[in-house]
């Protein structure tokens, strides 16, 4: 007989975050199918819908164009990523009034650990109810969400997603595996479909499947330890979390048709390093690595990295940027870049590097001019000074954008 693991995790997911984030501000799209896109591009993509829109087959991710074609009357509204920010940060602060936050998941979603004072299912439930309550009464009544509650964050995580919108649903250790066999694979954070065709390939097709294997099986079926370690928070076992250390800070941009001639792309990638730049200054780390990736239109992908010696200056990052440049220029001359992206690679705590002592005494100016800059941009507005001539049209508009896995920092509006 499985020993009982009590309640430990509610775990809170704002539902249709960005397009009730707009009904919120404007009562007049209230209760109409929206979505938040491109309006004016029908080759881009949907970013959120609402509920009113979802009812009609709209997605995350569908091009505009079949959006309008399944809901003629849609409306598409631009986002406005400062603002998600902001209300974010009031229904985390909501959520503090309550209990404590244990972990911000991504610009939607939070996850609280329960104590024991307060994890009977009972108490669990009156809590959530006192949460979601208390972000529609003091955030705004638009912003509904769906609320998880389980032995382990995994668990309370699909369990937030067994009942939208405004669900709230509660899975104790007795119920599993059993409560999670109905589901598809694919609704195991994670699994996408490359792990699912892999899954698949060893003969695992059903959550029912995956569950009857032993944790070593699982692991091997998956091909590592991830896989062990979901098989235990599967069943409700309460892991400790393993430390994540960000390897990469990147930006891209999807270009507008009339705006993928060659210099535009280049000018569009060397802001993007920038800010790029600017935040791994803030993290306090330094890159090795700059890489310079673009999707062209016929869906084909290219990138091509130039290591440097480790910094967090500007000036060499801009120096790699281009020379990587006439690789992607030879490109160019068959192909049109739709998306444009610069990574910084191979970051690392800036305080765990020996930096050179052999750079000529120029070069070992530039990384305090780099933070000047910062703070100057940061206090004045974005292009308050630049690195080389400033750029003009649309490369000046490239503004920041939520990652639904990371809420920009305030200073990142101002880039």
């Amino acid at each position: 007989m499985q020993s009982v693991r009590p309640l430990r995790w509610l775990y809170l997911d704002l539902n249709s975050y960005f397009a009730s984030v707009q009904q919120q501000r404007n009562p007049e799209l209230r209760g109409k199918a929206i979505a938040v896109g491109p309006e004016k591009i029908e080759s881009g993509t949907i970013i959120a819908a609402s509920y009113e829109a979802k009812a009609f087959g709209i997605k995350t991710g569908m091009r505009v164009g079949e959006a309008r074609r399944l809901c003629p009357h849609l409306i598409l509204v631009g986002g406005d990523h400062q603002r998600y920010v902001e209300y974010h940060d009031a229904i985390v602060a909501e959520v503090w009034r309550h209990i404590p936050v244990t972990a911000v998941c991504s610009i939607d979603e939070v996850a609280c650990r329960l104590l024991d004072n307060e994890n009977s299912p009972e108490q669990a439930l009156a809590l959530a109810r006192r949460i979601k309550a208390g972000i529609r009464r003091n955030v705004g009544d638009c912003l509904t969400s769906s609320v998880g509650i389980a032995p382990s964050r995994l668990v309370a995580k699909m369990a937030a997603d067994m009942q939208k919108p405004d669900g709230l649903t509660l899975i104790e250790s007795h119920e599993l595996p059993h409560r999670l066999f109905p589901l598809p694979l694919s609704d195991i954070p994670g699994v996408g479909r490359r792990m699912e065709a892999r899954l698949t390939a060893r003969g695992i097709t059903t959550m029912q499947a995956l569950l009857s294997q032993d944790a070593a099986a699982a692991g091997a079926a998956w091909g590592s330890v991830v896989g062990s370690r979901l098989w235990w928070s599967l069943l409700g076992y309460d892991l400790p979390e393993r430390p994540q250390q960000s390897r990469s800070i990147g930006h891209s941009h999807v270009l507008m048709p009339q705006a993928r001639d060659p210099e535009t792309v280049r000018l569009t990638a060397r802001r993007l390093l920038m800010k790029a730049a600017s935040r791994l200054r803030r993290a306090a780390c330094v890159t090795r690595h700059v890489t310079l990736s673009a999707r062209f239109e016929s869906k084909q992908r290219w990138h091509a990295t130039q290591r440097i010696a480790a910094t967090d200056d500007s000036f060499p990052m801009v120096e790699a940027l281009a020379a990587l440049w006439p690789q992607l220029a030879v490109q160019l001359k068959s192909e049109r870049v739709r998306t444009i992206a610069v990574t910084l690679d191979d970051i690392q705590p800036a305080q765990a590097v020996q930096l050179s002592l052999f750079d000529p005494p120029a070069r070992r100016r530039t990384p305090a001019l780099s933070r000047a800059l910062d703070r100057i941009n940061e206090r004045f507005g974005r292009n308050a000074v630049t690195l080389g001539p400033a750029t003009e049209g649309r490369v000046n508009l490239i503004g920041t954008k939520i990652a639904f896995g990371r809420i920009p920092g305030a200073a990142e509006f101002h880039e």
